[in-house]
């Protein structure tokens, strides 16, 4: 009786359990309070630390990495072949209404302005010893976008794919509490108090229809790399804008969006393992994805503020900052910060130009990098 008590003991995960697994579950269980108790991003964050909870019980009395029969291990392809991330563009697209960038058109620069901190960073990370390629996966997290950060490190196979994804949805999440600092820093209360008009142009039909189509054949004329992201994201806003396929806008912004980032976020939970993550790398890639998304902020409101040097009618440099992805929290944070200064003033629709902008240019710096990679 004896020996069949030790030999099941044996078995169990405790005889392999290390140190490691025990920190990361008590990392998944911090997640899990964020998520819950301070309602940070727990769409993304419930299922990622569910997934970290996978990853650490010893896989080898589980059998759910197991390759071609392992349950996670199945999972894992969608993530691994970079199919998840498109889809969830294509719930973005579907969801977003483009015609704030359409009605004007120079925020499209305020976006694109933003990516730069991305560049930065990538410079920075290889110079500190990453990669060309684990750099590039890295630099991506300044643009607040998690599907774009996953797809880069996903199709580069970078080995931190786990930290990068979960410092970008961290980032995503403290968007409220890291932005208003470096807005308040970067700015004096005149630029903050600068109205820009309650209304925007009319955008007619024809041209929201017309965008989604040309956009993806210029993007992807000029950075190929970036079609898979990009024509998702356009293919989406034109079911959203023809009115005539309401039902597939419903399923892409809904059932295939919600189940997507389901299978998304425990997959990449789900490899976060303890002897990986708990390393000085990932210590220094939560400290440049924070970088990142700090010079990524600085970026869209100082080339706003040069955008008044040259021009009559002025924008508000707050919302140069909405220039990040993650599309409605920025332009949200821009329209707070912009009324402590003056209550009346109504920046948000105007924000949600280059916020929506930085959606495209996220996937345009991705597609970048593989270009050149």
């Amino acid at each position: 009786m004896a020996a069949l008590i030790s030999g099941y003991l044996a078995q169990t995960g405790f005889a392999t359990v290390s140190w490691e697994n025990w920190v990361m579950f008590a990392i998944a269980g911090l997640l899990v309070y964020l998520a819950v108790a301070k309602d940070a991003e727990p769409l993304l964050l419930v299922p990622i630390a569910f997934g970290m909870v996978i990853a650490n019980i010893p896989p080898e009395v589980t059998g759910v990495f197991a390759p071609g029969t392992g349950i996670m291990w199945i999972l894992q392809q969608g993530l691994m072949l970079g199919i998840y991330p498109p889809l969830i563009f294509l719930g973005i697209g579907a969801v977003t209404d483009f015609s704030f960038v359409l009605a004007n058109p120079k925020t499209l620069f305020l976006g694109a302005a933003a990516q730069i901190g991305i560049f930065i960073t990538f410079l920075a990370a290889n110079w500190m010893g990453f990669s060309i390629s684990d750099a590039a996966a890295i630099a991506i997290i300044g643009g607040a976008d998690g599907p774009t950060s996953i797809y880069v490190a996903s199709i580069l196979e970078s080995q931190f794919l786990p930290i990068i994804a979960i410092a970008s949805y961290s980032y995503i999440a403290l968007i409220p509490v890291l932005q208003p600092p470096i807005m308040r820093l970067l700015t004096t209360r005149k630029e903050r108090s600068i109205t820009m008009g309650k209304k925007l142009r009319k955008v007619s039909k024809l041209e929201r229809i017309v965008f989604p189509i040309v956009a993806t054949i210029a993007i992807s004329l000029i950075v190929p790399q970036a079609l898979p992201l990009v024509g998702m994201l356009m293919l989406g806003n034109l079911l959203r804008e023809n009115g005539r396929t309401k039902r597939l806008v419903e399923a892409s912004g809904k059932y295939i969006s919600d189940t997507v980032i389901i299978l998304l976020c425990v997959s990449v939970g789900a490899k976060a393992d303890g002897k990986i993550f708990l390393t000085l790398e990932s210590i220094m890639i939560l400290g440049l994805g924070c970088a990142a998304f700090i010079l990524a902020t600085a970026s869209g409101i100082l080339f706003a503020k040069l955008m008044n040097v040259f021009s009559t009618n002025k924008v508000n440099p707050l919302i140069g900052a909405a220039g990040v992805s993650a599309v409605p929290t920025a332009a949200r944070v821009a329209q707070k910060v912009a009324s402590e200064e003056d209550p009346t003033n109504f920046v948000l629709m105007h924000a949600m130009g280059p916020n929506i902008s930085g959606v495209i240019g996220s996937a345009v710096a991705a597609g970048v990098f593989l270009s050149i990679i």
